[in-house]
């Protein structure tokens, strides 16, 4: 076993398993007190996320125009270490993954049909068209501006200043030393329990879409007990994949996923209703906006609405909890991108790709419901896993397309905690590159039984609750980072010298 950090590693541990256990052991306890921590996020911190998640945006939209746009991610005269189309598969099947195929079809089709904050009446046009705002709002622009704060800093303090490739020294501009204390090792602590919970979240959502498509292709009963099965089945395979190392492994899977998401986005986009999606992509464009300030800020202290909660505030909630696993991955493979180059290929290309997702799957499905009869909101209404199998199941060769969406769901689950296990395992190795097969083997583990044990104590609700409170406390670490990297990179281009230090000079070898 490589070095572990002790205090990160086993403390991390600890939190982990014991969530797990109460879950295993007293689900209804898990529940009632994880419901209890909810109310008290959204009540009193509702109001920060929607206000951190904006600077977020603001800070990397700055970076693009800012003085130090040209900055590299390493030596002045490094190139990048993997070619572009490969770089973005990787990124967009890390940040999005598995979350993309659950709610590309019943996120719209649910907003149609039970439209946020009653801001239209269900299932007419006006629904449709808010439908799809909120859509492009919560998988857009601010979940990958997230991931471009944290992935930049953590980019630039690893291969621009030889730092490890701990989260902590990102705040070495404003903690100083003490990044190597104790404040050090509960910020790493943190995010190594936030990206647990996290992943766990996503693992969770893909089980529930992986039975629900077994059960309508071939009848398989969906329970508990198969949720678990598949959560086993899927961890066996992302451990394998996790020994076998970044470049053959998540490599490997991230272009498998790029090239079976492209076959299936591309198949319905020419198969079903073309005009329509482009129709909807252009007008949902225009409309999101126009009303993008409104939507960044609005809250309902007035009528007290539980939307937001379950909505926004999960959805903000959930990048946030996934940064320090996304960022971590991202920066790793970004390594002598330029700091415009970077932004621009982490927040606006899987944004684009992101909305148009959406209105291809999305609107495909909405096509059938107003215009086939296919009943899909009916189907969404009964359970949002089934979504994307019933809106598959209108198109032609629609078993064939079904079994094409359970391999991609297969293949982004074992992507995400293959990733996750990774970037763990460094955060519990002192940020070694290399981290040992035995400690990243433990993380898979214990991703797969928090799953089990959420799922346990209330399904989808519980992964969405617990979710809200494990990110708060990291969402004033990435906070922090912002003012961090700033003045770093104010230091670096006051200086108009940009050395790779060699104290502290990390290899540039790839990881076996």
């Amino acid at each position: 076993m490589k070095e572990i950090g002790k205090t990160v590693f086993f403390g991390a541990v600890g939190i982990v398993l014991a969530t797990s256990l109460t879950g295993f052991f007293f689900p209804k306890d898990l529940e009632y007190w994880a419901n209890l921590a909810f109310q008290f996020s959204i009540q009193k911190f509702g109001w920060f996320y929607l206000m951190a998640t904006f600077a977020f945006l603001v800070f990397s939209i700055y970076l693009l125009f800012s003085p130090y746009k040209n900055i590299k991610l390493g030596n002045d005269d490094e190139e990048p270490e993997y070619p572009f189309f490969p770089w973005l598969a990787m990124l967009f099947a890390a940040g999005m993954g598995i979350g993309l195929v659950f709610w590309g079809v019943a996120e719209p089709i649910y907003h149609y049909s039970h439209p946020p904050m009653g801001m239209a009446e269900r299932l007419t046009p006006e629904a449709a068209r808010l439908a799809f705002r909120y859509s492009f709002f919560h998988w857009g622009l601010h979940p990958w501006s997230v991931y471009t704060v944290i992935a930049l800093a953590i980019a630039y303090s690893q291969f621009r200043k030889g730092e490890s490739g701990l989260i902590s020294v990102t705040l070495r501009p404003l903690l100083g030393d003490r990044v190597d204390g104790t404040p050090g090792k509960i910020i790493d602590m943190i995010a190594v329990i936030a990206t647990a919970f996290g992943v766990a979240t996503s693992l969770g959502l893909g089980s529930l879409q992986i039975t629900a498509g077994l059960s309508r292709l071939f009848g398989w009963e969906q329970t508990l007990q198969s949720n678990t099965i598949v959560i086993i089945i899927a961890t066996i395979l992302f451990l394998i994949s996790a020994n076998t190392g970044l470049d053959r492994g998540i490599k490997f899977l991230s272009n498998t996923n790029m090239i079976i998401a492209l076959l299936l986005f591309g198949f319905v986009f020419f198969v079903g209703p073309t005009s329509f999606i482009m129709e909807v992509f252009t007008t949902t464009l225009g409309s999101y906006f126009k009303e993008f300030l409104p939507m960044s800020f609005r809250m309902t202290p007035f009528t007290n609405q539980k939307w937001l909660g379950e909505w926004t505030l999960f959805y903000w909630a959930w990048w946030i909890a996934w940064a320090p696993f996304v960022g971590t991955f991202i920066a790793r493979i970004s390594r002598g991108r330029t700091i415009r180059e970077f932004v621009t290929g982490v927040l606006f290309v899987p944004s684009v790709m992101s909305a148009l997702w959406f209105s291809v799957m999305g609107g495909s499905a909405l096509y059938s419901e107003l215009f086939e009869n296919s009943n899909i909101v009916r189907a969404v209404d009964l359970d949002v896993s089934t979504a994307v199998f019933v809106a598959l199941e209108k198109l032609p060769f629609g078993s064939f397309l079904g079994g094409i969406a359970i391999l991609l769901v297969i293949v982004f689950f074992v992507t995400s905690a293959d990733s996750a296990t990774f970037v763990m395992g460094m955060l519990s190795t002192k940020g070694s590159l290399n981290p040992g097969n035995s400690v990243k083997i433990i993380w898979g583990i214990l991703q797969a039984m928090i799953a089990i044990a959420l799922l346990m104590s209330g399904g989808l609700k519980a992964l969405q609750t617990v979710l809200i409170i494990i990110a708060l406390p990291f969402s004033f670490i990435l906070v922090a980072i912002i003012f961090s990297i700033h003045r770093s990179l104010s230091e670096d281009a006051m200086s108009q010298k940009h050395p790779f230090p060699e104290k502290g000079k990390l290899s540039k070898e790839k990881i076996d």
